[in-house]
């Protein structure tokens, strides 16, 4: 079987509309037995084909199966730094509380003990990772699973304090509606 045919067909078999996001390694485990030179050919080739959609350096979408668009960017975001501590923080989350109005579309911000790093994903959107040198033990209840976006999401309280600690810009902060939620 030609080894186009077969990554999709293990793609098909693998995939669902939870699990549709594949690293590179989570592709080449399909397709072993390929040289890396090959492999790369391959996986260029089944993105030219439709099988593959590119999402960032290193993460690909099985698009054929049904998935949460509005939540692709958050779980790219888990899969990248799955080996960090992250937690959905700053303009993201008082965003969605409705502290602040003004924030980029597709554009999501991710506390992360990994490196700072802005990720493009495309038309996808973008990821800013920002560092922190926080322990999960040390703000543990201050941060709440959210299992749709599948990362810890922070209360506005500790996005609030994120937002001084990275000197963000708090220019768009609707403080009467912290103190509502607060």
């Amino acid at each position: 079987m030609q080894p186009i045919n077969q990554l999709a067909q293990q793609l098909e078999r693998l995939a669902s509309s939870e699990h549709c996001l594949f690293m590179l390694s989570d592709l080449r485990a399909v397709l072993p037995v390929h040289s890396q030179t090959a492999f790369k050919t391959l996986v260029s080739r089944a993105e030219k084909k439709g099988l593959l959609k590119r999402v960032c350096r290193g993460v690909y979408l099985y698009p054929k199966v049904a998935y949460a668009e509005g939540l692709l960017l958050f779980h790219t975001a888990a899969r990248l730094r799955a080996d960090n501590f992250n937690y959905l923080s700053l303009e993201s989350v008082l965003s969605d509380a409705g502290v602040i109005s003004q924030i980029p579309m597709n554009w999501i911000t991710v506390m992360s003990s990994g490196r700072t790093n802005t990720i493009s994903c495309g038309d996808f959107g973008t990821i800013e990772f920002v560092h922190t040198q926080r322990r999960p033990e040390s703000i543990h209840s201050k941060l709440v699973y959210d299992f749709r976006c599948r990362m810890w999401r922070a209360s506005v309280e500790l996005a609030i304090t994120d937002m001084k600690i990275t000197h963000r810009n708090m220019d768009l902060i609707d403080w009467d509606a912290v103190h509502e939620l607060v």
